[in-house]
């Protein structure tokens, strides 16, 4: 049986992989510091979900401790590790940078080092679409310059890439990168929009709109749902890159939807699924203001590169993911 690392166990996706995984041929040692960048209940529930399996181990700890995550790996001897634990968000790495060094590079460093050290079959680890900063030819393919990011978030994830495919080169590190594009579904994390615009909505505040009401030249996002990334992530597993002619084992996919969706579109989607769930119509108040530094006006994956690597196709569509989104938040926040 194969042992897995996930770091971020506790997080959204890595929970929902967690879990994926317990239920194959797997047994998963999950780690987490459960900080407090949103509301740690929400961590410790999916947490209880996954103690209550017997293949599951639970670590709580920081990645930006090498000396931790050192004797971690020799402890443990892991086949996978899947480095998904990250400060993630691109409008809080304006207001608190110093977080983000300390989890997104020296936290990744530590992971690339323990694998120098103690060598993994395959090395995967959380990259994002926000690399392709304001990017204007769409889709986006993972051959485009990256190297004009617009956020300090963006700069970490570009430089995640940079440092494995270093590690790659010189220590023959087999290593599968993923640019995640606006992961959305139940028990998600409550800093992105969909689940923001659904607490106001229950707190009678309006919403805020960044898209200088441009309904013409909306922003644009490429959503993709939970479920859809867990099904890429685990067929990827299998099938670390191979060093060749061309350059190091080392590979960055794309892992979206391929669907790119208005923002307002978003918005009256969530409004349906939110009327549905709770048997009335619901209209979100709204209020409009100028584009956010950091943000981008178009997040849309080409992913036929990972098509072609491992068949990968997203099956949910933005409505039935929203429904499955506002169907367990008013279960779980009891809004009924």
């Amino acid at each position: 049986m194969e042992k897995i690392l996930i770091t971020g166990a506790a997080g959204f996706i890595g929970s929902f992989l967690s879990k994926r995984l317990l239920e194959g041929q797997y047994s998963v040692v999950g780690l987490d510091n459960l900080n407090d960048y949103y509301d740690p209940s929400l961590k410790d529930k999916r947490l209880k979900e996954l103690l209550s399996q017997d293949k599951f181990k639970f670590i709580k700890g920081d990645i930006s401790d090498k000396d931790f995550v050192m004797s971690l790996f020799e402890e443990d001897q892991f086949d996978i590790v899947i480095n998904l634990a990250a400060q993630a968000g691109v409008r809080y790495s304006i207001e608190n940078p110093d977080v983000y060094i300390q989890s997104n590079i020296i936290g990744f460093y530590n992971i690339l080092e323990a694998c120098r050290h103690y060598p993994v079959e395959h090395l995967l680890y959380a990259s994002s679409s926000s690399v392709y900063g304001s990017n204007k030819k769409v889709p986006f393919e993972e051959t485009d310059f990256v190297d004009n990011p617009v956020s300090l978030y963006a700069s970490t994830k570009k430089s995640n890439e940079l440092m494995a495919h270093t590690y790659s080169h010189l220590y023959n590190i087999p290593v599968s990168g993923l640019r995640f594009f606006t992961v959305y579904g139940p028990m998600g994390r409550p800093d992105m929009a969909y689940f923001g615009f659904t607490d106001k909505f229950f707190k009678n505040e309006p919403i805020h709109i960044f898209n200088n009401r441009d309904f013409e030249n909306d922003l644009y996002r490429d959503f993709t749902y939970i479920d859809d990334i867990v099904s890429g992530i685990e067929k990827l597993m299998s099938r670390p890159p191979v060093k060749n002619e061309e350059g190091p084992a080392h590979t960055v996919y794309n892992i979206g939807n391929n669907n790119p969706e208005k923002l307002m579109v978003f918005i009256t989607s969530l409004e349906k699924a939110l009327s549905n769930s709770l048997g009335r119509e619901v209209e979100f108040e709204k209020i409009y203001e100028p584009i956010k530094p950091g943000d981008v006006p178009a997040t849309y994956a080409s992913t036929d590169k990972l098509q072609d690597a491992i068949g990968f196709k997203p099956e949910t569509g933005i409505q039935e993911g929203l429904q499955k989104f506002t169907d367990w938040y008013v279960t779980y926040y009891n809004k009924k």
